[in-house]
């Protein structure tokens, strides 16, 4: 089990747990606001965004080639960039956190 924080740009904060599936997943479960995944978690659409915090980062790791080729049609990109579609739930990713960039 993996408890994540969700940062919105509202800067509303919310702590939820799981244990499978994607990031993405979790937090539209959750009805996080401004995590869509309109393409369903296949890494097409970039509308799951996220920012992992700094020192986080080495939970998740970099971006991956697809991830990247993505992530450069978004305006709000950083080093810290990452699609939560592509951040399967694990116990390494218990208590990160990640700000939505969207």
């Amino acid at each position: 089990m993996a408890k994540i924080t969700f940062i919105t740009r509202d800067n509303e904060t919310f702590t939820v747990e799981g244990d499978a599936g994607s990031v993405m997943q979790l937090a539209v479960q959750h009805n996080i606001k401004g995590i869509d995944g309109d393409c369903g978690g296949v890494c097409s659409c970039a509308t799951c965004h996220v920012h992992v915090a700094p020192e986080d980062f080495h939970k998740t790791g970099e971006a991956t080639e697809i991830e990247k080729d993505m992530l450069e049609f978004d305006d709000n990109v950083s080093e810290y960039s990452r699609l939560s579609c592509q951040l399967k739930i694990s116990d390494v990713l218990d208590g990160i956190t990640l700000k939505v960039a969207n």
